[in-house]
């Protein structure tokens, strides 16, 4: 199954109506943490936000390593990878123009981001960006053609 089948679902926009992402983390003592993310696409990757006093962000400072996983149109995908703050203030601008394309009001003040509105899983604004590199991806497909597949990249 080729990668242009999840890509192009999420170049043209991850955070379509119905669409849901979930970002999984590790907490310190190993224990598994799961929560639903919105997530932007911009130059390859995704990007994410939440505030620094949530469990993910606190799970992410003390290991980067994640998954995201999404239920596309046609496909569920898992994407492996590692999430960092974005402190550079070009792909801060970049991404949150991403988001208000897709209809969150979002802007870039002092290095974060912060709106009128937000899931209450992110925590009070300012939130800090983070970028999501995926290392590998696992694609099962829901409509024809069905398959499965692992993408390495």
């Amino acid at each position: 199954m080729p990668w242009s089948r999840a890509r192009d679902q999420l170049v043209a926009g991850a955070s379509q109506p119905g669409t849901s992402f979930f970002l999984a983390t590790t907490r310190p003592n190993g224990r598994p943490h799961v929560a639903g993310i919105g997530v932007a696409w911009h130059d390859g990757d995704l990007y994410f936000q939440t505030g620094p006093r949530t469990r993910k962000a606190r799970n992410l400072a003390a290991n980067p390593a994640a998954t995201i996983s999404a239920g596309l149109d046609g496909i569920d995908v898992v994407l492996e990878g590692e999430a960092s703050k974005v402190a550079d203030a070009a792909t801060l601008k970049a991404v949150a123009a991403a988001f208000n394309e897709g209809g969150w009001p979002v802007e870039v003040k002092d290095g974060h981001l912060t709106a009128p509105y937000s899931a209450p899983t992110a925590g009070p604004p300012p939130w800090d960006l983070y970028r999501f590199r995926f290392r590998t991806g696992f694609g099962v497909a829901t409509a024809e053609p069905y398959g499965g597949t692992r993408w390495r990249f």
